[in-house]
């Protein structure tokens, strides 16, 4: 085990280098520009979109509201209470502003991702099949000279899809789950593990009808006690407000709690802790949230501009009032070893006490939850790419055997596994993304258009 630890270590160091982290801010800058900043002009028409104003007669399967919901049960969790703990701790209060900056990027390249999606999704059996696996096979496989590499790069990212299923989506949200539970009630890792593996897979069953259904429920409910409870915490402590932006935008270039150097003045590690931690939580540039989105009754261009309210939400929000409430306490310095979602915990027991542990223990089990089971959905379609129908049942129970696993190992281990394997995601779909990016912005252009005539329904 010991050598296994430092292998995950190693390989995570490996995977999210300063070459991952310039690819995504690289491709999220040219996204942006390209687009004519997604972000700002088409945020309304995004809430227009998920309010039912559009897309009501459109072939898919869910509604673009339960296709978010969907997402956003896969994007909101742990990463938001425990992930953006691990990257002030490691990274220092500066990791808060390359968190948001990754944040502000992400929506263009969840706008970019989603929208090609969708434009080379398939329907088979009245059933939606789509993410960058079939956006590379059926965008890119064709072209003469380099189409062949598309067609195993999509094999591979389905591949890598599966794995980050296990890791990212489960192992790592069964761990913190078990562990909170553990701390907050006694109950053991296992016997945690083994509810939520019956739980999971009573829901799995459903397929993304079911799982639409509940995310679109259990979402709403999730973030907003999460987050009343949040801002009671900043309301209490409004007085350290300023002095703790001041330390997030002045520790941004300089690194309080990080080593290293970049470029001679910023600290390598605040920039990749930020973004490691920001990419975790809104999977912008991995392409996971894509397939999703591919069940959506939605044009592509119309689902696009509904996807980049994820990271919106996700990470300029939910993980921006988590940074914010560990920092105004105090709770990052004065708990030297404490990591996590004991972090968080902590920066809410020292205004709620013991009321404060027992709301981040049900806000945990609420985020691990429904990311569990959207991320079963995500690999299950990695499965059906490759295997076919006949993968879904083996990988369901597979799927389930690793919550169980997932809550019994060390943090430290599951979290280095489960960000490898997510990272590796971003190669083939970026470089998809990029590659396909002159055709999107003419269908771009057309959408935007006709909805400028009233020519969308």
């Amino acid at each position: 085990m010991v050598f296994f630890e430092k292998f995950a270590a190693d390989f995570s160091n490996i995977v999210w280098g300063l070459p991952l982290v310039f690819l995504l801010f690289g491709s999220g800058i040219v996204f942006t520009v390209m687009y004519g900043f997604p972000q700002l002009r088409y945020f309304k028409h995004a809430l227009h979109i998920v309010m039912g104003r559009y897309g009501k007669n459109e072939v898919g399967e869910i509604s673009s509201f339960n296709a978010l919901c969907a997402a956003l049960s896969a994007t909101v969790g742990l990463g938001n209470i425990a992930g953006v703990a691990i990257a002030i701790s490691a990274g220092g209060p500066g990791a808060v502003f390359w968190l948001w900056v990754a944040g502000f990027l992400g929506m263009a390249t969840k706008f970019t991702e989603v929208s090609l999606a969708l434009m080379h999704r398939k329907m088979i059996d009245g059933q939606a099949h789509g993410g960058p696996m079939y956006t590379m096979l059926h965008g890119l496989s064709k072209n003469k000279g380099y189409g062949f590499i598309f067609v195993g790069l999509a094999w591979f990212y389905a591949f890598f899809i599966i794995l980050s299923s296990f890791g990212a989506g489960n192992m790592f949200q069964a761990n913190q789950m078990a562990s909170v539970l553990r701390q907050q009630t006694g109950i053991p890792e296992w016997c945690a593990g083994l509810v939520f593996c019956v739980l999971a897979g009573l829901i799995l069953i459903g397929g993304i009808k079911r799982i639409g259904q509940v995310a679109s429920k259990l979402v709403p409910i999730m973030i907003s006690i999460y987050m009343i409870a949040a801002i009671g915490i900043l309301i209490s402590n409004w007085r350290e407000i300023p002095s703790v932006f001041y330390m997030i935008f002045t520790d941004a270039f300089t690194g309080t709690a990080a080593t290293g150097g970049f470029l001679g003045v910023l600290t390598k590690e605040v920039i990749v802790q930020g973004v490691r931690r920001a990419v975790f939580s809104n999977e912008a540039g991995m392409g996971s949230a894509t397939i999703a989105h591919s069940a959506a009754k939605s044009k592509p261009v119309q689902e696009g501009s509904v996807a980049l309210l994820e990271p919106f939400i996700d990470t300029l929000v939910v993980c921006s009032i988590t940074a914010l409430a560990i920092l105004v306490t105090g709770a990052w310095h004065t708990n030297p070893g404490v990591n996590g979602s004991e972090l968080t915990a902590f920066a809410f027991s020292t205004i709620y006490g013991n009321l404060g542990g027992w709301i981040v223990t049900l806000t945990v089990v609420l985020f691990a939850f429904s990311t569990i089971i959207s991320w079963s959905y995500y690999g299950e379609q990695g499965a059906i790419y490759i295997f076919g129908k006949k993968g879904i049942k083996p990988f369901r129970y597979l799927f389930i055997l690793f919550i169980f696993i997932g809550s019994i190992w060390k943090l430290s281990l599951v979290l280095n596994l489960s960000d490898a394997v997510f990272g590796l995601l971003a190669v083939p779909n970026l470089l998809a993304c990029l590659l396909l990016s002159g055709k999107l912005r003419t269908e771009v252009k057309k959408y935007y258009a006709d909805l400028k005539a009233g020519k969308i329904d």
